[in-house]
């Protein structure tokens, strides 16, 4: 499970998410500000090579990262931030549910990155209906968890299990790397790397 290259290679403002080497392809989806670009760096162990922004919501494209020659990261824009126009809300929610629902290519797992002291909003919820509908298989990366105590962590699991139902939970820091391993095992059964 070691990741030893990572290097972008597109990104894609419209809905062709083809790539001639048919690599297979897991998917990260996520609200603004979960800290979605500083989990898939730290699972690359990179400090920058996911860009994310200073700005909320002003990332635009869903960038693809070849992971050691083998399969694909795409990180999709964060969807929901408020302060966003609605033309440009609109303009995401449409690339990613493109993907989800039309595209020839069918990811091996959605990652959806929540903020584990948020929980799961209702915007995660319709996000995981719309998921379940067209037959994805979803992970859920619960990130922020070390700013969390343990009464609180349990409280909240709780809660998260409650509207996810039996959806796989890695609760997950992209600061001090907890739930790293696991999250990668997954990855790499998923894309076929490992015997599952």
């Amino acid at each position: 499970m070691n990741i030893a290259s990572a290097e972008f290679v597109k990104g894609v403002t419209g809905d062709d998410y083809m790539i001639s080497d048919g690599y297979p392809q897991i998917a990260f989806l996520g609200r603004s500000n979960v800290g979605k670009s500083s989990v898939i760096n730290s699972l690359l162990g990179r400090k920058s090579l996911v860009r994310s922004s200073s700005t909320p919501g002003k990332t635009r494209e869903a960038n693809f990262y070849r992971i050691n020659d083998k399969f694909y990261f795409v990180d999709f824009p964060g969807y929901g931030y408020a302060k966003m126009s609605k033309k440009d809300r609109d303009r995401i929610a449409k690339r990613i549910l493109w993907y989800i629902q039309y595209s020839t290519v069918k990811p091996e797992s959605v990652m959806l990155v929540i903020d584990m002291q948020v929980g799961i909003t209702d915007l995660d919820e319709e996000m995981l209906r719309i998921l379940h509908s067209h037959g994805h298989e979803v992970n859920i990366i619960a990130n922020k968890v070390d700013k969390l105590k343990q009464q609180e962590i349990t409280k909240q699991l709780k809660k998260i299990h409650a509207k996810a139902g039996g959806v796989n939970i890695f609760m997950y820091s992209a600061k001090t790397k907890k739930g790293k391993n696991q999250v990668l095992e997954e990855i790499f059964k998923r894309v076929g790397l490992l015997r599952q």
